[in-house]
């Protein structure tokens, strides 16, 4: 199932500069690690689950960019998982993967609320373009450049400025910055933010000091390059991008 990355996915691979959380609801023990080695060399952040009642337990738990779910697991029907993230009303992209072709099972896929149908088998290639470009579309709008008066981000060049002053961030730094911007005007909490960048294995950290770390460099250096402050701490709480 492996294949070659095409031409357009290398360009694409700027998407993963931020820590993108994957779940794949796949019941297949060897199709799920295929597909979770082949996303976490793009730098996504893969977990999975077997079963429906695990599925469930995550998505309750947390939220991720882009799930990956099979309609037919062992305990249960994979659209019930869909109607619960709608019931929910959470914004996580969702890629039905399925060896059901039928176009019956496409049709209330998409009507219930999922975001692409990918039938068994696929190339991996292809299912990563079509998650790349799913997380793009519900987080920037669709498009490689964002501009916040003056700041610019460009997501293909992984480079952000200022008045055209270069601004030079590590991995998470120009992540959190992302980060923040997607979730503007909405206080982030530091286990929020620890999550984003470790996921589950945030919950094994003794303490969020990194998260204090990479926020602190971060305002740093916009402040430098002459930013307004955008980022701004919430005492006892976390961190918000503020844009009027």
């Amino acid at each position: 199932m492996n294949c070659l990355i095409p031409y357009y996915f290398l360009h694409c691979s700027i998407f993963q500069t931020l820590i993108m959380h994957i779940l794949i609801i796949e019941d297949e023990k060897e199709l799920a690690k295929s597909i979770a080695e082949y996303l976490s060399t793009e730098n996504y952040l893969c977990e999975k689950a077997a079963t429906f009642h695990e599925a469930m337990y995550k998505i309750e738990i947390f939220n991720y960019d882009c799930i990956l779910l099979d309609i037919t697991l062992p305990d249960g029907n994979g659209l019930k998982i869909l109607e619960e993230l709608k019931k929910q009303q959470k914004q996580d992209g969702v890629i039905i993967i399925s060896a059901k072709n039928s176009l019956e099972d496409k049709i209330k896929g998409l009507q219930i609320g999922a975001d692409d149908y990918l039938t068994k088998p696929f190339h991996l290639s292809e299912l990563a373009a079509r998650v790349y470009s799913i997380i793009r579309r519900k987080q920037f709008d669709n498009t490689n450049i964002i501009q916040q008066n003056e700041l610019t981000i460009d997501l293909l060049a992984k480079t952000a400025s200022a008045n055209n002053k270069p601004i030079i961030l590590t991995k998470k730094e120009f992540d959190l910055l992302l980060y923040f911007i997607g979730n503007k005007n909405r206080v982030l909490s530091k286990s929020t933010l620890a999550e984003h960048l470790s996921g589950d294995f945030a919950d094994m950290l003794d303490n969020h000091d990194f998260v204090y770390a990479h926020v602190k460099n971060l305002k740093k250096k916009l402040s430098e390059a002459g930013c307004e402050t955008y980022l701004k701490t919430v005492y006892g709480t976390g961190y918000k991008w503020e844009v009027v």
